[in-house]
């Protein structure tokens, strides 16, 4: 059974278009105008345990919205969107807050760290506010803290736990992003841009980490517009004025880290160029 599947999601939003209009006889008559604005028009979209799939498409295409489809914080107008074997469709706002908290680990743009926690407080979070399975036991300090530093340790900061978000460099801040996110073993981590507030050299660090977690097993939407990233993805959609236009397997998949060593050279030699012509 798909972690994820979508069939015949519409989006549509509807807004009153108000103008106005005077003339002799009428000074302050007015119209209104509903306007419908067709944001998804019907998409079907499935993902099995252990994919990482990228989703492209130009502004106005309606990846955001698919996002918040995707990270029920948004529900369609139509169809059906089954996660992890619950129909959200339909759910009421507990149900919802659970599947957000239990099922999804959200990783944005711009990092969302608590500036004045450590890196392991604020990867301890979503523990603080777990949603409880029936019969479930909640989590004690010791078991929240031992989870969070497990989590840091496997994006690789277990020399960071203790250091403010100010002390960490951007791609370090987004690894305890990524370590949050997968905190509570969701069915998969929903990545916004993820990369977009970072170097280059930062940018393939993070991208080999998002590929070693997939190799482990994770699942991984990330939702970017750079083409160059999606290449580091199994499988890319692509969306255009709402609709699925393209749904293809990555053939020739590339090695963030490979491509991140090659980098580094790159600037080494650069760097000793630049020394020995001063």
């Amino acid at each position: 059974m798909p972690v994820i599947e979508l069939r015949g999601i519409k989006r549509e939003y509807r807004m009153e278009s108000r103008q106005g209009k005077k003339s002799k006889d009428e000074a302050n008559a007015e119209s209104s105008q509903e306007v419908v604005v067709r944001a998804l028009r019907g998409v079907d979209f499935s993902a099995e345990a252990g994919e990482f799939v990228s989703v492209m498409g130009p502004s106005g295409s309606g990846k955001s919205t698919l996002m918040n489809i995707l990270g029920c914080l948004d529900k369609p107008s139509g169809g059906t969107y089954t996660l992890d074997g619950i129909e959200t469709s339909t759910s009421d706002s507990d149900t919802f807050a659970y599947i957000r908290n239990r099922k999804i680990g959200f990783v944005f743009q711009s990092f969302n760290l608590l500036a004045r926690t450590t890196a392991l407080e604020n990867v301890e979070l979503p523990l603080f506010y777990r949603r409880r399975e029936k019969n479930e036991q909640p989590h004690g300090a010791r078991d929240r803290k031992d989870r969070a530093m497990a989590a840091l340790r496997e994006v690789g900061l277990e020399a960071r736990m203790d250091h403010f978000p100010s002390q960490l460099s951007g791609g370090q801040q987004q690894r305890v992003a990524i370590a949050r996110a997968m905190v509570n073993d969701p069915a998969f981590i929903l990545a916004d841009e993820p990369t977009g507030n970072l170097d280059t050299g930062m940018t393939l660090e993070i991208m080999g980490l998002f590929q070693e977690l997939n190799r482990q097993g994770k699942t991984i939407i990330m939702v970017t517009h750079e083409p160059e990233l999606a290449v580091y993805t199994r499988r890319i959609i692509t969306l255009r004025d709402g609709e699925l236009v393209s749904d293809k397997r990555v053939d020739e998949r590339r090695s963030a880290p490979d491509d991140l060593a090659q980098w580094n050279r790159d600037h080494a030699l650069l760097a000793d160029s630049a020394a020995g012509a001063m």
